[in-house]
């Protein structure tokens, strides 16, 4: 089916959109997924608040224009599927991962995180990094340590003399 120039550029403005927006990107090739394990993976993505799509690698590549992704136009080569992350940087890697453990026809390509160009094989790095409720968490965390820290401190002495003084009364107690 052969796209008329309309929807070329109605599908290159729609990527753009998308990417302007995306912190990260996941290139994959398909090749040889059925159907029903594509909807599977677009189900899930959707589920989680990512973009998955197909597209001819010469529209990705005017599509990327003026984004972060431009980094990406050379290794854009064969089927691709796309996955781009809005909310979470990792958000599609760890998607993407999941699914190629079930599904070895699933190949990463190359992927891009913040305006450069990853490999393939870091992929594990990308997926890793923190949710945004993990990276919450740990710097409330970090704020609240020093704070936790001081307290303890300012209390110990105190603590020290009331089981100083519980030891001397069991000590008598025990005596009598």
């Amino acid at each position: 089916m052969t796209l008329k120039l309309e929807d070329k550029k109605a599908i290159v403005a729609e990527i753009n959109e998308v990417a302007a927006r995306a912190q990260s990107v996941v290139a994959a090739e398909y090749r040889g997924l059925s159907v029903a394990k594509m909807t599977k993976l677009r189900s899930q993505a959707r589920s989680k608040g990512i973009y998955v799509k197909v597209v001819p690698n010469n529209l990705a590549r005017r599509a990327f224009e003026g984004t972060a992704f431009d980094c990406m136009r050379e290794s854009l080569v064969g089927p691709l599927m796309l996955v781009f992350s809005h909310e979470e940087a990792g958000a599609g890697a760890r998607l993407v991962k999941d699914f190629a453990k079930e599904n070895e026809l699933l190949v990463v390509k190359s992927l891009a995180f913040e305006g450069k160009l990853l490999p393939a094989h870091d992929l594990d790095k990308l997926a890793s990094l923190p949710t945004r409720d993990e990276a919450l968490a740990t710097l409330m965390a970090v704020m609240n340590a020093p704070i936790t820290k001081l307290v303890r401190t300012l209390v110990e002495p105190h603590a020290k003399f009331v089981r100083t003084v519980a030891a001397v009364r069991d000590k008598q107690q025990a005596a009598h």
